[in-house]
């Protein structure tokens, strides 16, 4: 057995399973990349019922439209796979921390958090030695690099 194999972390995985700081940013910018082409498209169905026009400030309705969109669509690709584009791309999954599939509610306090800090919790990751964010502790999840491919 190799010494990073008997090195194993408290959720069991060794840390040499999770993305580095850079691959989790560049998975972050793929899906971003996606999730922007989504919410034009959330935009372009909403546009008819808005008289065609562009919303305004006062429409407090629309952002909060916006990230209820984003919400599902992290939501339904963490609960389903646990891989968005990015994380395919990278041959990486959003897990529990024994590996796991996540529910709906870790969905749901792990975008929230990564929501409400403005992405800054990605910054914890090359400080943390199993490499985790803010919101992968909130939400007792972590990122894994898929051990089937």
């Amino acid at each position: 057995m190799s010494k990073n194999a008997k090195k194993l972390s408290k959720s069991g995985a060794d840390d040499q399973s999770a993305p580095s700081f850079l691959c989790r940013l560049v998975i972050v910018f793929y899906d971003f990349l996606l999730l922007i082409a989504l919410l034009f498209l959330a935009t372009a169905l909403l546009l008819p019922f808005n008289a065609g026009q562009a919303f305004t400030h006062q429409q407090f309705f629309y952002p909060i439209y916006l990230l209820i969109v984003s919400f599902i669509f992290y939501g339904w690709f963490w609960t389903h796979g646990g891989q968005t584009l990015g994380l395919r791309a990278w041959k990486a999954k959003v897990l529990t921390t024994d590996q796991q599939p996540i529910n709906w509610t870790q969905a749901l306090v792990r975008f929230v958090t990564a929501f409400a800090s403005c992405g800054l919790g990605l910054l914890w990751i090359p400080l943390d030695k199993q490499r985790r964010s803010w919101h992968d502790y909130l939400s007792k999840t972590a990122v894994f690099f898929d051990a089937k491919k």
